[in-house]
């Protein structure tokens, strides 16, 4: 895998080719009314960064369900409010859910180099505790929180979901369920997924500074803390994915399953690795529907499909 190639596939930052194939075939905008919606609100308290505030997209009714949505863009790019060939991608998935019942906080946090992979870690559980300690207030249940996210963002919710330390350390609750969407860096110490990438550099820039951190494919695989007892997830990857990253959804479906985790892996037809985020927000296509039903049972399946 090329991936420099795969982050510009990913963020879409200066591929306008492929945002508009993309958006002119598979955006469809969602409706919900703006009085459903509050945006950029601070989820680490004094924080002057622009990158701790999540958007909050409500249901109608009381006491739903709510996903924390990660965004992707390699570690070191992205934004909750990050435009698509004009259009709110991102947003547009909180309008998606929020109207079929779900709530959904779409957040961000702060990027590489200017912290460290583990305090993006933190940033995204915090955002969870924050979830957790307020959106009863907003009409949310606490009990059912689920969190999810694309490429990085898969890897960044997969890890906060998995990590015992992490959870203590927040006080984070136990997860209904996770979402992973063409998540990358699932399990880094994976030796085809290394040759598949024709080595590991770029992971080693993100992870081991260098090489500073010794034991750093292990400390920072989400599939390294998977044990009994981790909430359900729903595995997707688009059928257009690179090798490496088809690769990993198939390695930690494995690993899951090994663990005793119960877990769906679900392969998307006809979509790429940026074209699957697209496709989050429609009923009439494999991602949508698959993760409605999963958020709405908070139940994997220990398959693949």
């Amino acid at each position: 895998m090329k991936f420099p190639l795969l982050l510009c596939l990913t963020l879409l930052s200066g591929c306008v080719a492929v945002q508009r194939v993309g958006m002119e075939i598979l955006y469809e905008k969602a409706s919900l009314p703006a009085a459903q919606i509050t945006r950029d609100i601070p989820y680490v308290a004094d924080s002057p960064s622009p990158k701790h505030r999540l958007d909050l997209f409500r249901p109608a009714s009381n006491r739903w369900p709510v996903m924390v949505f990660v965004h992707g863009g390699g570690w070191d790019s992205g934004d909750k409010a990050q435009r698509f060939g004009g259009q709110d991608v991102y947003g547009n998935i909180g309008r998606f859910y929020a109207a079929r019942g779900i709530g959904v906080a779409v957040i961000s946090y702060r990027l590489q180099p200017e912290v460290t992979w583990r305090e993006q870690v933190d940033d995204v559980a915090c955002a969870v505790a924050w979830v957790k300690n307020h959106i009863a207030s907003y009409g949310g249940d606490p009990s059912r929180i689920f969190i999810a996210g694309h490429s990085a963002g898969g890897h960044l919710a997969s890890f906060v979901a998995l990590n015992p330390a992490v959870a203590a350390r927040h006080a984070l609750p136990r997860f209904a369920g996770v979402v992973c969407v063409s998540g990358a860096g699932l399990d880094l110490s994976d030796p085809e997924t290394v040759s598949l990438d024709h080595g590991n550099a770029y992971y080693v820039k993100r992870f081991a500074r260098n090489g500073a951190d010794a034991d750093w494919q292990r400390e920072a695989s989400p599939a390294t803390y998977a044990r009994a007892g981790s909430p359900p997830f729903l595995i997707l990857y688009a059928e257009g994915e690179t090798a490496a990253l088809k690769r990993q959804a198939a390695h930690f479906h494995d690993i899951l399953s090994a663990k005793g985790v119960s877990n769906r892996l679900v392969g998307v037809p006809g979509e790429s690795h940026s074209r699957i985020v697209l496709t989050l927000s429609r009923a009439d296509k494999t991602a949508g529907p698959a993760i409605l039903g999963f958020l709405g049972g908070g139940r994997g399946k220990n398959r693949a499909e």
